[in-house]
């Protein structure tokens, strides 16, 4: 079971309003304004769903990713590379270790400067996740 909501912070309702974070006992919730009536939604089950999405989105660019990453790192050898890699391949091993560890402050505060943001309904299912737009290619203009 998680610790503390992943993605706080990051998760909007509909209307674009900030959803909140609490906790019901000891599971850790969004918290949704829906007309006055506050929506506690375990964060675990929209945690786990953006997980998923981003998975999906991985799946099949990894090797484009790792070598961007081992550049970010400063690590543009063949071991950092595959190392990465096979990181990538098998990220959703370690979906239950995100969970459990979190993302740290500094990382969401980041994603949120950067465009991240995930788009919930009433309920807690994941309507849209937006996340920033890789730069174009050709020099940014599209004519």
């Amino acid at each position: 079971m998680t610790h503390k909501p992943l993605f706080g912070g990051l998760i909007v309702d509909e209307y674009d309003h900030p959803a909140g974070t609490a906790y019901v006992g000891e599971e850790p919730c969004y918290v949704v304004n829906d007309s006055g009536f506050l929506r506690h939604i375990p964060s675990e089950q929209v945690d786990r769903k953006v997980l998923e999405l981003m998975r999906q989105q991985i799946n099949g660019n990894e090797d484009i990713l790792s070598e961007q990453a081992a550049k970010l790192l400063g690590t543009d050898d063949i071991f950092s590379k595959a190392m990465l890699e096979n990181q990538l391949k098998n990220i959703d091993k370690q979906f239950d270790a995100i969970l459990e560890t979190g993302i740290p402050e500094e990382s969401r505060a980041f994603m949120g400067m950067s465009g991240f943001k995930v788009v919930i309904n009433m309920h807690g299912e994941v309507v849209r996740l937006d996340q920033p737009a890789a730069a174009d290619e050709g020099g940014g203009e599209n004519e």
